[in-house]
């Protein structure tokens, strides 16, 4: 059986897309015919209200739940707080309970590793497991990187925002030397770009800065009407508007999601 693909979507900056790159890019790979899951690792439950779920802070359910049933080693039963979403694939919400486990973390024993061992329970089920994480480097966001194979960075299409990655690479590099020596950059990739704010010079930019020290995915996502929607429409883009620019943009990352996963299960066969 092929190995499960762990990745965190990841930037301390808001509002640069990760809940919806989340959601388009598990939705499109559950198109591909892949199995998978989407956990939403942030408080605010934006992903949770995405997929469908309005009031996620009234869920009796969620991935606090989850998080304080491992932190008090209760055995892994049926997982009852996993949902199914109607475009095929399975889902963990989460609500401002992870903010009480985020702070309840300080005093618990290995506090970096307790989401790792919740997705450990859950992830033999699925090919991908994707982490929506909080805009932020705290507990939270470590526990998501030290549970996952590689991390993929949004970053809007601003030279500025650009720049903002150097303290989410260094923490990434921390993890990976102190906890979890599997975890790599999966990429960079562009969100809401336009044709008024240079894309194709902070393209440019972005891979010379940092394209000699970590992968640059080609995939760039445009700023779209219909793309901002999907906040509010309980779909992703591909059935919102399959034949637009934004959702030939999420099929493209969704392809490079593919070659990196590939090319890392190929890489662990042949450490085999």
């Amino acid at each position: 059986m092929a190995k499960t693909k762990v990745i965190s979507v990841a930037n301390q900056k808001g509002g640069v897309g990760k809940s919806t790159s989340v959601y388009n890019i598990g939705a499109g790979l559950a198109m591909s015919g892949k199995k998978v899951l989407l956990v939403d690792v942030d408080p605010q439950g934006d992903l949770t209200k995405m997929l469908g779920l309005r009031k996620p802070h009234d869920l009796p359910l969620t991935l606090g739940n989850a998080m304080n049933d491992v932190i008090s080693g209760v055995p892994p039963g049926e997982h009852p707080e996993i949902r199914h979403h109607h475009e095929d694939f399975d889902f963990v919400p989460g609500n401002r309970t992870l903010s009480a486990v985020e702070t309840g973390l300080v005093n618990v024993m290995s506090r970096e590793t307790v989401l790792r061992q919740y997705v450990d329970s859950v992830k033999r089920d699925y090919d991908y497991v994707l982490l929506d994480c909080r805009p932020s480097l705290g507990m939270l966001v470590i526990n998501a990187l030290s549970a996952s194979d590689y991390v993929l960075v949004p970053v809007q299409a601003d030279y500025l925002a650009a720049e903002d990655m150097t303290e989410l690479l260094g923490t990434v590099q921390s993890i990976k030397r102190q906890i979890n020596p599997r975890l790599k950059i999966g990429g960079v990739f562009l969100t809401m770009a336009n044709e008024t704010n240079f894309r194709r010079d902070t393209v440019t930019a972005v891979k010379e800065n940092f394209g000699k020290h970590l992968p640059v995915l080609h995939t760039v996502i445009p700023a779209t009407v219909r793309l901002a929607e999907i906040s509010t429409a309980d779909k992703s883009i591909f059935r919102h508007e399959p034949r637009g620019r934004a959702a030939d943009a999420y099929r493209g990352l969704v392809k490079e999601v593919l070659e990196i996963g590939e090319k890392q299960r190929g890489k662990s066969a042949e450490c085999r």
